[in-house]
């Protein structure tokens, strides 16, 4: 069960890694290149004898998931773990491409009418997979074993039948110039030795996408019985065996069948194997099918242990703090979600880039590999240094060689890949590591300092005051919710705020508000002419704050809507507002978060029995149409004109910051803020106007509107000022109005007694 669960990924790899060889081959080299790929496959192979005798010290000491990642860390440390992450992480990614890719081929090799939709095709696999895996399928279920064995029988057999076909002098060969649409094949005489030796290393390389997935046993030795590490070295072994046989039965076959590579991708060098030993006869196309089918199966299983294997490593490296910690959260359903959907998208990111065929995306696909092995190879290295186990110096041996031959391998495929996309990686893997090194430390500052203050605000003082701001965009069920959730708080004052953006609206809110709203809770209007409500925020909530003995709560409306439409239909302010706000000391900003789909549906439904709404409140009833179509407030006091100021009112200007309890005077601002409060039943507008020296309060009992008198506006007053709730203020002043340009020779921040 282990080898059929674990191996798809790396038993798959014989579906392509002999036809990438030929690839760089046959273009050079002609048809010699059918007898060179057997002498690179023997290279292939004999790495993979050397790195598989160095996973198996690997999984007999860390019998805990994590592979080559735990390997690192526990020798190297955490930081120089983050290379082995960071290669781990890509590999995932390009094993989702690649073996969608390949296994999109071996479907369109059996039905090439479908090769135009190559790409479309793979990028739907992804995403099935990952709904899949989002719904809970688990790599450890019995279906996900039987692809495994079903290839190794399939290319087993093709193999020994083509083996016998030869001996008996009856396989077909296969003629490459004959064949529209293949790669280009070189004339292979009067080479240079450089071009020689290039193009070797360019076919190993290739060639070593073939051991992809050897470390999936050390990724997932945790799921084996005890003793993990004895069992995981049978598996291992197993899989290497397979591996290698079927690896060296597909190059045999190509050097016996010259199977070329196309351009297009398809129909690939293993299905015009399979086509050539069974023949074109009706057993031989069932067959052809058939092979056809499970290679397809058994590529696209070998995607998904992806889908198991990078949630489970970047849960693992979030839980060190190297990576987002969004990626530790599990679903509903107990699967790495984030982990899952990140993995699905960077993934149809890469095929698209790439064009989806598997030539492309190879040059992707060995470095992250093979620096997992040396990371690995070396850290093993470590570990039997620092121990000196019993035969620790063969171990040593194995694993060290292990190590630098994986290294030059890397070494190799960053240099003759580099043009063909190797740079990506080469440029992005120095990258991502300084990020997660990055992103650990800022994890490391934040966490010291929550710690290093917590006794510190621990013993501050309780404040004398709590004032609640409301602040309001619309007045609707969502405001009537959250001042609701604000008188529960009990605090000592709770205002309802407003920026005003649109004249015309903050009016109508106005209105709106003395209807509805039951007058505890004055709406403020606060000007903010340049529309940037963070800054306004935090310099009101800074204002409130200001004598040291005030904490201030400002609740914050969120109407939710649908996930996917309220994201494109509506914004989030609240929370970029709630961010500004946390950052100002003695404040604190909360959602209130109001589900907008219940009412929807209550009105939806009301509206089909054909029920209407109205309010049981007097106040309300005012709303109603009259008969000429408008909505008159009945409720609501004539507006009044401004009063003029006498010249004998007139004096000695001074500014608004020193005015005191000196008797009469008249000064000139512009309004700030306007809001209607009650006291004892009465209404009372209150307007706050400020010049360059400070600020001062006008309240006008008895009324609830004045026209033109709003956020904005230049106004002059003439009262005598007081104290009223420890601030100053002009109770029932004379007052005017003055345009934006005040042509009276009475500047701003001056003031007439």
């Amino acid at each position: 069960m282990a080898l059929g669960v674990l191996a798809p990924d790396c038993v798959s790899s014989a579906a392509y890694g002999t036809e990438q060889m030929l690839v760089e081959l046959l273009p050079v080299f002609g048809l010699a290149a059918f007898s060179l790929v057997l002498s690179i496959t023997g290279v292939v192979l004999a790495l993979l004898v050397l790195l598989t005798l160095s996973y198996r010290e690997v999984v007999q000491v860390y019998t805990k998931a994590g592979g080559s990642y735990v390997v690192a860390r526990e020798n190297f440390g955490p930081r120089v773990a983050q290379i082995a992450a960071v290669a781990l992480l890509i590999d995932y990614v390009v094993t989702v491409a690649v073996q969608t890719a390949a296994g999109t081929v071996a479907v369109v090799s059996a039905i090439p009418v479908l090769g135009p939709y190559s790409l479309e095709i793979t990028v739907g696999v992804v995403i099935l997979l990952a709904y899949g895996n989002l719904r809970g399928i688990r790599e450890a279920a019995r279906a996900f074993a039987l692809p495994t064995y079903l290839f190794t029988g399939a290319i087993a057999a093709v193999v020994v039948v083509g083996v016998i076909r030869e001996l008996l002098g009856n396989l077909p060969r296969y003629d490459p110039a004959t064949l529209p649409g293949a790669v280009p094949v070189g004339g292979g005489s009067g080479l240079a030795l450089g071009v020689v030796v290039l193009t070797l290393a360019r076919s190993f390389a290739n060639g070593g996408s073939s051991l992809t997935g050897l470390e999936a046993i050390s990724n997932g030795v945790s799921a084996f019985r005890k003793p993990e590490g004895v069992n995981a070295r049978r598996v291992l072994v197993v899989m290497a065996s397979t591996l290698g046989f079927l690896v060296a039965g597909v190059s045999w076959l190509a050097h016996l069948t010259h199977a070329t590579p196309y351009e297009s991708g398809y129909p690939s060098v293993i299905s015009q194997e399979v086509r050539a030993v069974f023949g074109t006869g009706t057993l031989g196309t069932v067959l052809f099918d058939a092979v056809q089918a499970v290679t397809a199966l058994i590529l696209y299983t070998g995607a998904n242990t992806s889908f198991n294997g990078f949630p489970f490593l970047a849960s693992f490296v979030a839980g060190d703090s190297f990576l987002p910690r969004q990626l530790t959260k599990r679903g509903h359903r107990l699967v790495f979600s984030n982990g899952i959907i990140v993995l699905a998208v960077v993934a149809i990111a890469l095929l698209v880039v790439s064009g989806g065929t598997v030539s492309a995306l190879v040059p992707f696909y060995a470095i992250g590999v093979f620096t997992g092995f040396t990371m690995a190879g070396f850290g093993m290295t470590k570990y039997h240094l620092t121990h000196r186990e019993a035969g620790w110096r063969r171990k040593l041996v194995i694993n060290a060689c292990g190590g630098g031959l994986s290294l030059l391998v890397v070494a190799i495929f960053a240099v003759v890949k580099f043009t063909e996309g190797a740079w990506a990686v080469v440029v992005l893997f120095p990258i991502l590591v300084f990020a997660l090194i990055r992103l650990n430390r800022q994890y490391r500052e934040e966490e010291a300092a929550l710690a290093a203050l917590a006794p510190i605000l621990d013993v501050e003082p309780n404040w004398a005051r709590h004032v609640v701001l409301v602040f309001v965009d619309t007045l609707d069920l969502a405001t009537l919710r959250a001042l609701r959730y604000a008188r529960g708080l009990r605090p000592t004052q709770i205002r309802a705020v407003h920026f005003v953006l649109d004249e015309t609206r903050a009016r109508r809110l106005a209105e709106r508000w003395r209807r509805i709203q039951r007058g505890d809770v004055g709406l403020d209007l606060l000007e903010c002419r340049d529309r940037r409500l963070g800054r306004a925020s935090v310099e009101l909530i800074r204002e409130r704050t200001a004598d040291g003995r005030t904490e201030v709560t400002v609740l914050l409306p969120r109407r939710v809507y649908a996930p996917v439409l309220g994201r494109l239909l509506h914004d989030r302010t609240a929370d970029h507002i709630a961010d500004r706000i946390s950052r100002v000391p003695h404040a604190a900003a909360t959602i209130i978060p109001f589900d907008v789909s219940g009412p929807v549906q209550r009105l939806s439904q009301a509206h089909r029995h054909g029920e209407t709404f109205t309010d049981t409140r007097h106040r309300l009833t005012a709303q109603q149409p009259s008969d000429d179509g408008r909505r008159p407030v009945a409720s609501e006091p004539e507006a009044t004109q401004p009063q003029p100021i006498t010249a004998a009112d007139r004096s000695v200007p001074i500014p608004i910051s020193e005015l005191g309890d000196r008797g009469p005077a008249t000064i000139t601002g512009r309004i700030n803020s306007v809001d209607l409060t009650a006291s004892d039943g009465t209404p009372v507008l209150t307007c706050r106007v400020s010049d360059q020296t400070g600020s001062i309060t006008a309240r006008f009992y008895g009324r609830s509107h004045i026209k033109g008198v709003e956020p904005g506006r230049r106004i002059r007053l003439h009262g005598r000022p007081s104290r009223f709730a420890d601030q100053l203020a002009l109770t029932d002043p004379d007052y005017r109005l003055l345009p934006d340009e005040a042509s009276d020779n009475v500047a701003d921040g001056t003031a007439e007694r």
